[in-house]
């Protein structure tokens, strides 16, 4: 997870003020301290973190606050109040108009996942009852337009694409009369990037813009890119303007401070979190869950939705009798792991679970559940008499 270093460090404050039963002046400026170092470890903006912790004193340093019984968590929900507003505050949907198709135009860096971010994002709009359409508006980068039309097949996702022409307003206004005839009410383009932007780009988006009048613009964000992010988002925003952001890569070995920074920056909101390679591994971002999740609080809402998402009823429904008549054998049990399999990894399961926070140093092999698989799967059924 992008937040694993951010997280330990704000989880390791908590558990020490859960065990105080009256805090100093002396020990909040300490909590304060170790909650910047946190922030700026993590790669957020200095003067984003500075108005953060400068909050926080305020608050926490209330006689209220002091002279409270449980003063360690009234420190605790300020810290988790604060996050939230810093994460964006609010959830923060897609806007779809009542007179379809709804454009949704995806921006960005070349590399910055904008491709498999378009696959994902259809393929959760699709979950919604929408009938998206992907269009290849990058006509530059080499086998881009063959990556988006692999994505498209395996989603079974219609994919538009002209690899005759180089005008890129020519294939979106081309594609906006496919998505019309085809009642395709969601048209999303994947547009071009450069390595670092310049003029040519920020003016094909323009003219883009213009041409289809998108609903959203949304800017995909490597939170690998750390500071650079926050840069990106507010030069996309000033130049072609956004109405949120979709960050990519939040499963990797990063520290996360661009997504704690990007709204603050741009004052647009994080939409959309890609957590994974899957093209199922994309969630809507909700700032109050990822504000527990950082503070070890466990996350129980994402729980429900991606088992509620993944298992199969019938298959719930035949536990349960079997459960019933007291029996849970290997097919019971190898029906579960797999539908638990599709939940993502066993270790963002139990990141999830209030309490288990502390085990994110734990090293779990998800492999380990695949050779249970297929050890069950190699063993012969016996034969009913």
């Amino acid at each position: 997870m992008a937040f694993e270093g951010l997280s330990s460090r704000l989880q390791e404050i908590t558990r020490k003020l859960k065990g105080k039963a009256r805090i100093t002046e002396s020990d909040l400026k300490e909590v304060t301290r170790e909650v910047k170092l946190a922030l700026l470890e993590a790669d957020v903006n200095y003067k984003i973190v500075k108005d953060f912790v400068k909050v926080i004193e305020e608050k926490a340093l209330g006689q209220d606050v002091l002279k409270s019984l449980t003063p360690g968590q009234q420190v605790i929900k300020i810290v988790k109040d604060e996050l939230i507003q810093l994460l964006g505050g609010e959830d923060a949907k897609l806007n779809f108009t009542p007179n379809p198709p709804t454009v949704i135009m995806l921006v960005g860096l070349q590399g910055s996942g904008k491709t498999t971010t378009a696959g994902k994002l259809a393929n959760l709009i699709r979950k919604q009852g929408k009938k998206p359409l992907l269009v290849a508006c990058d006509v530059y980068r080499p086998a881009a337009i063959k990556q988006l039309q692999v994505v498209g097949k395996q989603l079974d996702i219609p994919v538009y694409a002209n690899e005759t022409t180089k005008d890129v307003n020519l294939i979106a206004k081309q594609a906006m009369s496919v998505a019309i005839s085809k009642l395709n009410d969601v048209v999303i383009l994947d547009t071009a990037g450069r390595l670092q932007i310049d003029e040519t780009l920020m003016q094909e988006l323009k003219d883009v813009k213009k041409s289809v009048k998108p609903h959203e613009i949304l800017l995909v964000v490597d939170s690998m890119t750390g500071q650079d992010a926050v840069n990106i988002a507010e030069t996309f925003n000033n130049e072609v303007g956004i109405d949120g952001v979709v960050l990519t890569k939040l499963d990797g070995d990063t520290r996360g401070g661009s997504a704690l920074s990007v709204k603050k920056v741009t004052g647009k909101p994080i939409k959309f979190a890609a957590t994974g390679e899957k093209l199922s591994d994309i969630e809507e971002f909700h700032p109050e869950r990822m504000a527990s999740r950082i503070l070890g609080m466990g996350d129980v809402l994402s729980i429900i939705e991606k088992a509620e998402e993944s298992f199969d009823l019938s298959e719930a429904e035949k536990l349960e009798k079997s459960l019933k008549k007291n029996k849970f054998d290997l097919d019971d049990y190898l029906a579960q792991l797999r539908q638990m399999k599709k939940m993502g990894s066993f270790s963002s399961i139990l990141k999830m679970i209030p309490g288990m926070g502390k085990l994110s140093d734990v090293e779990i092999d998800d492999k380990e559940l695949g050779r249970i698989e297929a050890m069950i799967c190699s063993m012969t059924a016996r034969r009913k008499t």
